[in-house]
């Protein structure tokens, strides 16, 4: 695991991990950790160090199903303290353990893996733009819990320090170089000789904060600018996160409290907050569904593994609008070749105009060329006929929502692509089994519903009808992968899974305003819930006109089956006064374009169609109501067979219509409460606003049973 050897004084320490593409923290490496750096300080031979990797990186830092199992529960919270601490315990030893530590870094280090380098005396990293050097637990919910809080401050200074530690953007070389936390940059073939040249010269085996008459650089707690930053640094972080999320908060404590004191009892405060952060189901939910079993969908998890693995080269879209062409877009960008087609020449034009204007963009921002651009628009065939779909292997329709127009699409391309070519078609809401009645190969049809703006948006809701077949759904996925993007696999219904809970969100929000609720409160309690836009706002975005149609549409096919929909007077009343969202200007907001932005304030005349109660709820009972009608439509999912898995559940929600993330997703957040608590409150909830919050068979099973989704 940890190799070592030595040659004129200077040992070095390579880490590779058998039966893993990535270095990792985990015990069995952090007991390999200690047992290498032990032998070599107390070998008398050795008068220098040096860390690096066999492996194309670094060390990806702590190994997150570990961390995981350490969120889970069940231990105290000195276990957590004691088993927390051996990787700060050993990287202490290191820098003090009186002989000088090179860090050669010869590839990305993140989290753990940093903190290594950060212990280290010196840092040299290999110049590629490809590194990643940084500190992202706070993306994880947790903080740097090896030094990361004490170190970086004391190396950089308190407000450099802060954006790093919060956000946990990574840096490549040139830019951590510049900001003071690595020392050099070589080239690839000049690492081990800039570290060993740096043991040569003899220097001192301590780092500055181990030294008599350290000071912070800029300052530390004891200087006023530090004080203002913290006060603004916390109001901002507050205001921006509604506290949703402890880390950062914690992270800010760390610094402040630990820049107070020497660096050992320093630690100690941060491990004490890095402890309380474990016991918080915050972080265990993060973890789970942000990076494992977002890692496990964006390996295809839910593929039928007996089907054999599909390459694509060409693909077609027709429908050359705003979907279409994002689609086109990112197939390019993945190296596909494109067909663009639509009605006519001129309309495809304008779609693959679309990649054009995305690269002037990029190239105006020096992140692309002219001639990157060029060889994305050679690979877009822009047309009308489609007799040039007939080499595609996928083709994704994309065309506008409505079951006549897609089922021409459907017979047009059917009659000129293989036999064996996926049609997908993009759709929101129009269950797949429907839509496939238009086709004379249904075991070749599928759903696959993209997001907007596409070239953002990672999600694909990849929707199996009823007949459609295994090898189908695996060249779909295959596809989804292809052009990068991170796919859920769901059974067929009207709106699959994500445009029906997404919905009840917008849902919640108008019937609060019916309610007689203030707009603004119904705005903010919104918010707060974590998601990415208010209730009233989102409705604007999606278009009120268009899901007043959906609505109609919906009551036209299924009669009285039809759900009761409690936002569709709601919204043909808004609409019948001529207000139909933000494209038109006008909806619960009003828009006013000022050069390049545009402003907007809840309409004035909110107030006067559904005039003001006198007695208002509190906001936080607001926010569990959002929160609570979403959580159970995906219950709901679960319940009906639609959902095929707790992960894509939760994977789907927050990707895509961004459900709080701070909650791990619906189902998570569930969880998080307790079934038969979460039972109780939608008991309570629907006593007093309706039979929405019903819950369904599943969660009184799980209530009564004292299970959980994840277990």
């Amino acid at each position: 695991m940890i190799d070592i050897t030595i040659e004129g004084g200077v040992a070095v320490l390579t880490w590779d991990m058998p039966d893993r593409k990535q270095n990792v923290f985990n015990q069995a490496s952090i007991d390999a950790l200690v047992a290498s750096v032990e032998q070599v300080v107390a070998d008398e031979a050795v008068t220098g160090i040096i860390f690096t990797s066999a492996k194309k990186d670094f060390i990806a830092g702590a190994d997150l199903e570990t961390v995981e199992d350490m969120c889970k529960g069940g231990r105290s919270a000195q276990e957590l303290h004691d088993g927390a601490g051996s990787l700060s315990s050993i990287l202490r030893r290191i820098e003090t353990c009186g002989k000088p530590v090179a860090c050669a870094l010869n590839g990305t280090a993140l989290g753990g893996g940093f903190e290594l380098a950060l212990a280290c005396h010196h840092r040299v990293v290999v110049d590629s733009s490809r590194v990643q050097l940084g500190l992202p637990e706070a993306q994880l919910g947790l903080l740097p819990g090896a030094g990361g809080t004490q170190r970086v401050p004391r190396m950089i200074g308190i407000q450099k320090s802060l954006p790093l530690l919060l956000e946990g953007k990574s840096l490549d070389p040139a830019k951590a170089l510049k900001t003071g936390l690595v020392d050099a940059v070589v080239p690839a073939d000049e690492l081990m000789s800039a570290a060993k040249a740096w043991l040569a010269t003899g220097p001192e085996p301590t780092n500055p904060w181990d030294r008599k008459g350290f000071k912070v650089p800029g300052g530390g707690m004891d200087v006023a600018t530090s004080t203002q930053t913290f006060m603004v640094g916390t109001a901002m972080f507050t205001d921006k996160t509604y506290r949703n999320y402890p880390a950062g908060l914690a992270i800010m404590s760390c610094v402040s409290e630990g820049l107070r004191l020497p660096m050992d009892p320093a630690l100690e405060i941060e491990r004490r907050y890095f402890v309380s952060l474990l016991l918080d189901p915050t972080a265990g939910a993060m973890i789970r569904t942000l990076f494992l079993a977002l890692g496990r969908a964006n390996k295809l998890a839910r593929r039928p593994a007996d089907v054999p693995k599909r390459t694509y080269t060409k693909v077609g879209v027709v429908g050359a609008g705003l979907m279409g062409a994002g689609i086109a877009y990112v197939a390019a960008r993945k190296g596909l070749d494109v067909v663009l087609l639509d009605l006519s020449q001129e309309n495809a034009d304008k779609g693959k105009a679309y990649t054009a204007q995305k690269q002037d963009r990029a190239i105006g921002r020096g992140r692309s060329t002219e001639e990157k651009k060029q060889a994305l628009l050679d690979r877009i065939q822009a047309t009308s006929d489609y007799a040039d779909l007939a080499d595609c292997q996928m083709v994704v329709e994309a065309v506008f929502e409505k079951r006549p127009v897609k089922a021409a699409v459907t017979k047009s391309a059917e009659a000129v692509i293989a036999t064996d070519a996926v049609l997908g078609s993009n759709t929101s809401t129009l269950p797949i089994t429907g839509l496939a009645e238009a086709s004379c190969r249904p075991e070749n049809f599928i759903g696959l519903h993209f997001f907007s703006p596409v070239e953002r948006m990672p999600l694909v809701e990849v929707i199996r009808g009823e007949r459609t077949s295994d090898e189908c759904l695996a060249w779909s996925l295959d596809f989804v992968q292809a052009i990068g993007k991170t796919p859920i696999v769901v059974n067929d219904s009207r709106g699959f899974y994500t445009s029906r809970v997404f919905g009840t969100f917008i849902t919640e929000g108008l019937v609060m305003l019916a309610e007689g609720i203030q707009p603004a409160l119904i705005e903010n309690a919104g918010k707060r819930t974590g998601m990415p836009m208010a209730p009233l706002a989102l409705a604007d975005e999606v278009g009120l006109g268009l899901m007043v149609q959906v609505g109609k549409q919906t009551r036209e096919d299924l009669g009285d089956a039809a759900p009761n929909n409690p936002s569709q007077p709601i919204l043909e009343k808004i609409v019948l006064g001529g207000r139909t969202g933000k494209r038109a200007a006008a909806g619960f907001y009003d828009y006013t374009r000022e050069g390049r932005k545009t402003e907007k304030r809840l309409w004035a005349g909110l107030v006067e169609l559904w005039p003001v109660s006198d007695v208002q709820p509190s906001v936080e009972s607001l926010e569990q109501r959002f929160l609570f009608t979403q959580a159970l439509e995906a219950a709901r999912c679960m319940d009906q067979g639609i959902l095929l898995s707790e992960e894509d559940a939760d994977v789907g929600a927050v990707l895509g219509w961004g459900f709080a993330p701070w909650t791990g997703g619906p189902l998570s957040y569930i969880d998080r409460i307790g079934a038969a608590n979460f039972v109780e409150k939608c008991d309570t909830m629907t006593a007093r606003f309706g039979d929405r919050f019903e819950a369904p068979p599943l969660l009184r099973k799980m209530a009564a049973e004292g299970t959980s989704f994840y277990g």
